[in-house]
Protein backbone atom coordinates (compact mmCIF):
# COMPACT_ATOMS: atom_id res chain seq x y z
CA UNK A 1 0.00 0.00 0.00
CA UNK A 2 1.39 3.40 -0.99
CA UNK A 3 1.20 6.00 1.56
CA UNK A 4 -0.17 9.48 0.62
CA UNK A 5 -1.34 12.84 1.75
CA UNK A 6 -4.89 11.05 1.97
CA UNK A 7 -3.30 8.44 4.60
CA UNK A 8 -3.67 9.10 8.13
CA UNK A 9 -0.63 9.93 10.96
CA UNK A 10 -2.35 6.69 12.56
CA UNK A 11 -1.93 4.86 9.34
CA UNK A 12 1.78 5.91 9.08
CA UNK A 13 2.40 5.12 12.79
CA UNK A 14 0.95 1.87 12.79
CA UNK A 15 3.21 0.81 10.26
CA UNK A 16 7.13 0.20 12.08
CA UNK A 17 8.75 1.36 8.51
CA UNK A 18 7.00 4.43 8.19
CA UNK A 19 7.19 5.15 11.90
CA UNK A 20 10.99 4.82 11.72
CA UNK A 21 11.04 7.23 9.02
CA UNK A 22 8.83 9.31 10.60
CA UNK A 23 11.20 9.49 13.64
CA UNK A 24 13.84 9.93 11.53
CA UNK A 25 12.74 13.21 9.95
CA UNK A 26 10.92 14.41 13.24
CA UNK A 27 12.51 13.19 16.09
CA UNK A 28 10.21 11.82 19.12
CA UNK A 29 7.03 12.34 16.66
CA UNK A 30 5.45 8.98 17.56
CA UNK A 31 5.79 9.13 21.30
CA UNK A 32 4.38 12.75 21.38
CA UNK A 33 1.61 13.04 23.95
CA UNK A 34 -0.33 15.01 21.77
CA UNK A 35 -0.22 12.30 18.65
CA UNK A 36 -3.41 10.77 20.10
CA UNK A 37 -5.43 13.72 19.08
CA UNK A 38 -4.29 13.72 15.26
CA UNK A 39 -3.84 9.81 14.52
CA UNK A 40 -7.28 9.99 12.82
CA UNK A 41 -6.49 13.14 10.38
CA UNK A 42 -5.16 12.86 7.32
CA UNK A 43 -1.87 14.82 6.09
CA UNK A 44 -3.43 16.54 4.08
CA UNK A 45 -5.48 18.12 6.81
CA UNK A 46 -2.47 18.51 8.78
CA UNK A 47 -0.31 20.94 6.75
CA UNK A 48 -2.91 22.94 5.74
CA UNK A 49 -3.28 23.50 9.79
CA UNK A 50 -1.66 27.15 10.80
CA UNK A 51 0.43 25.50 13.35
CA UNK A 52 2.19 23.19 10.84
CA UNK A 53 2.87 25.76 8.04
CA UNK A 54 4.71 28.58 11.27
CA UNK A 55 6.62 25.71 12.04
CA UNK A 56 8.31 25.74 8.78
CA UNK A 57 6.78 22.37 7.36
CA UNK A 58 5.74 22.45 3.75
CA UNK A 59 3.35 20.05 1.41
CA UNK A 60 6.95 19.20 -0.41
CA UNK A 61 8.42 18.53 2.73
CA UNK A 62 5.68 16.24 3.75
CA UNK A 63 5.74 14.39 0.07
CA UNK A 64 9.30 13.82 0.73
CA UNK A 65 9.18 11.75 3.83
CA UNK A 66 6.32 10.10 2.01
CA UNK A 67 8.49 9.26 -0.99
CA UNK A 68 11.03 7.96 1.38
CA UNK A 69 8.50 5.84 3.71
CA UNK A 70 7.26 4.08 0.37
CA UNK A 71 10.23 3.42 -1.31
CA UNK A 72 11.17 1.26 2.44
CA UNK A 73 8.02 -0.52 2.69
Amino acid sequence: MAYTLDSTLGDLLNDPKAKAVLDQHLPGVSTNPMLGMAKGISLKMIISMPQVAQMGITQQQVQTVLDEINKRV
